[in-house]
């Protein structure tokens, strides 16, 4: 919406417009070389401003013409103030106008990226008019049928509260008077006639409970009421034993699985125990014959040596007889190669 321009901003440019203005062409042009005088000066500025209301002033004074100027840069304040003014209310306008131009664009009634148009804003809120009108009639039939309901209700509570009252009446009415109750009880012939006639009630009642038992011991068959309650009663009660032996038989095959489930861990470890001590006891066996290896060997060195002392001694036998050697020395060469050959070698086992 444009605002309507203002009239104080045509005669601003009115005003501006005749103040630069060419002279009127009435006035006479001036003369080279010629000095005009004070009064053509004051006729020519009343000219210019002669132009805009439509008539001639002629004055005279030089005051009036600065009382003219002063009273022209007043109006030209003020113009300059209101302007200032109508710019303000200008931008409040034009504020307002956003707010309510994104007020219309967020209604479901605009569609999405589109600007709301006038027609279809007036539609919409005629369309919201009708529906608060609608909204108000159904209000007031509502507010009226609660009021009716109330009345009712009113009329309910108060028809409760009569019956109540008649039933305490009524109440009171069938209850014995508690001072003639009090009288017979203290009356003792009528107090032992009334413990007599209860204990016989008592009797009865047992009496009478023991031939019903007996008449249904009697008349028990499948298809009787009693009997067909038996049988259900059997029934659950077997679904209950097949629900409990389900339960204890998981239970139990529970158990089983979590024990053959540690027993098969303990087989595994043992296992790989039986497969450590195997590999244990091959490299034991290999040591072993090893060893038997080694022993049999060094027996037969030592035998090759007994035979080669054997062989010695004999030569030293016979250079002993041959020579003159004393015989000391031949014992004592003797002593020492058989602490040679009887020391065997130490044998060495890898575990």
């Amino acid at each position: 919406m444009a605002d309507a321009p203002s009239p104080r901003l045509d005669e601003d440019e009115t005003f501006g417009r005749d103040f630069n203005a060419s002279p009127s062409r009435s006035a006479a042009p001036a003369r080279s070389g010629e000095k005009r005088p004070f009064g053509d000066l004051d006729e020519d500025e009343d000219d210019v401003f002669a132009s805009k209301k439509g008539k001639k002033v002629e004055e005279s004074a030089p005051g009036a013409a600065t009382g003219m100027i002063l009273s022209l840069r007043e109006s030209l304040q003020s113009c300059k103030e209101n302007l200032e003014t109508n710019q303000v209310e200008l931008e409040a306008a034009k504020s307002e106008i956003q707010k309510w131009h994104s007020a219309f664009q967020n209604i479901p009634a605009v569609p999405a990226g589109t600007n709301p148009e006038p027609v279809s804003v007036v539609t919409y809120l005629s369309n919201l008019k009708s529906s608060e009108e609608s909204l108000k009639e159904q209000l007031e039939k509502a507010k009226k049928r609660e009021a009716a309901f109330i009345v009712t209700f009113a009329k309910r509570e108060q028809e409760i509260a009569e019956l109540k009252s008649a039933v305490r009446d009524l109440k009171t009415q069938l209850r014995p008077p508690s001072m003639q109750t009090r009288r017979l009880l203290l009356d003792p012939a009528i107090h032992e006639e009334f413990t007599r006639l209860k204990n016989l009630a008592e009797e009865k009642e047992k009496k009478i409970k023991e031939l019903q038992d007996n008449v249904a011991a009697v008349n028990f068959t499948p298809s009787s009421k009693h009997g067909k309650m038996l049988m259900a009663k059997c029934r659950t009660l077997q679904e209950e034993n097949e629900e409990i032996g389900a339960m204890a038989s998981e239970g139990k095959i529970h158990e089983l699985g979590m024990k053959i489930a540690v027993l098969k861990t303990q087989n595994n470890e043992l296992r790989n125990q039986f497969d450590a001590l195997y590999k244990h006891m091959d490299g034991l066996t290999n040591d072993v014959e090893r060893s038997n290896e080694m022993v049999s060997i060094l027996q037969e060195e030592v035998e090759a040596r007994d035979v080669e002392l054997t062989r010695l001694k004999e030569m030293l036998s016979q250079k002993g007889a041959t020579e003159d050697t004393p015989a000391e020395e031949i014992n004592e060469a003797a002593d020492d190669m058989n602490a040679t050959t009887s020391d065997p070698q130490p044998i060495k086992l890898e575990a």
